[in-house]
């Protein structure tokens, strides 16, 4: 296994010794961990979503370096090892957010073009259904408002969608799929964009992101969670690291966030962080850094035990999408 991301990770100018720099807070946990790669994206990409259904990766939209929007879907069947193209979306869009209920795929949100000025982003408000028995896109109801960047999470079937870029770094909205009906939360107390978040016991959790639209934005640590059975938010303890451009998942019960750009310290611009927060204790543990670090990938996956994180930007902005697909095994765990 160590070959494999050893000759994975050659090509990128990078080596298996990045793994022992963890800068940890608990060190003991950077020993018990794993990473390593499968088979690559068939078409390199960033700024795009990422979700599971029935076994299977989608990777939708976004843009490869060029930074043209693409609406290809390419999907990885974790049995197999292998990616393919299934029906694209009915409108190109980065930048958007995707999650699955009832066995169905729901895209929502994102923009048109590769800008990040409200002005010229093309924001959408759209929500498009795919069906993976008919591969077929079908139109639900628009979001409340338009916007990019943000994330999404299911609770319960129903999809809550977190953040943006400005001006809707702050807004937070729940889809009812069955009813077709989406339904205004309270605002995200801290708005921002390109954010980690995750649902845990019912809550969702939103980390870190950045408050404009550009890379070279201001960033955050912050974490905040939101009871949908009290329709409150509330703070916890912060990330170790201030990040934006980053992504995130539950895992045991643990939010794990990796990766991020913006990083003023780093020759490329990337944050190798790989922080998880323990919801039971309130506290954060730093492991090992990702071999290779990304941004602009917004989901990821936790199947048969490991966390899938395809593609994303090597450098930072928009102009470096990749075809890496790399795993990790968590050990972790977050339950009381």
């Amino acid at each position: 296994m160590r070959e494999r991301l050893s000759k994975s990770l050659t090509g990128l100018g990078l080596s298996l010794a990045l793994i022992g720099c963890s800068d940890s807070v608990n060190s003991a946990e950077s020993t018990r961990q794993d990473w390593s790669t499968r088979a690559p994206l068939l078409e390199a990409n960033s700024e795009m979503a990422v979700v599971e259904s029935n076994g299977k990766i989608y990777v939708i939209g976004g843009y490869p370096s060029t930074r043209v929007t693409v609406a290809a879907v390419q999907v990885y069947d974790t049995k197999t090892d292998r990616w393919e193209i299934t029906t694209p979306l009915p409108l190109a869009v980065n930048h958007t957010v995707a999650a699955a209920a009832n066995g169905k795929l729901y895209v929502i949100g994102g923009q048109t073009s590769a800008e990040s000025a409200p002005e010229r982003a093309g924001f959408v408000d759209t929500v498009f259904v795919y069906d993976p028995a008919k591969a077929t896109w079908t139109r639900r109801a628009s979001m409340p408002t338009a916007r990019g960047g943000g994330a999404a999470v299911v609770v319960d079937g129903e999809i809550y969608v977190a953040g943006g870029r400005p001006p809707r770094g702050a807004d937070f909205a729940v889809y009812d799929p069955s009813a077709d009906m989406w339904t205004t939360l309270p605002n995200l107390p801290t708005q921002r964009n390109h954010i980690a978040a995750a649902a845990i016991d019912g809550k969702i959790f939103v980390a870190g992101g950045r408050f404009e639209g550009g890379f070279r934005s201001q960033m955050t640590n912050v974490l905040e969670v939101f009871d949908p059975k009290t329709g409150a938010w509330a703070s916890r303890k912060p990330m170790p690291t201030v990040r934006g451009g980053v992504n995130g998942i539950a895992a045991n019960g643990c939010l794990h966030v990796f990766g991020g750009e913006g990083n003023a310290a780093d020759p490329k611009g990337l944050f190798h962080q790989h922080e998880v927060y323990n919801p039971v204790t309130d506290s954060w543990t730093s492991l090992e850094p990702m071999p290779v670090p990304v941004h602009g990938v917004t989901g990821a996956v936790f199947i048969d035990g490991w966390i899938h994180l395809p593609g994303g930007g090597t450098e930072q902005g928009g102009s470096s999408g990749s075809t890496i697909h790399q795993v990790y095994r968590p050990t972790m765990q977050c339950r009381p």
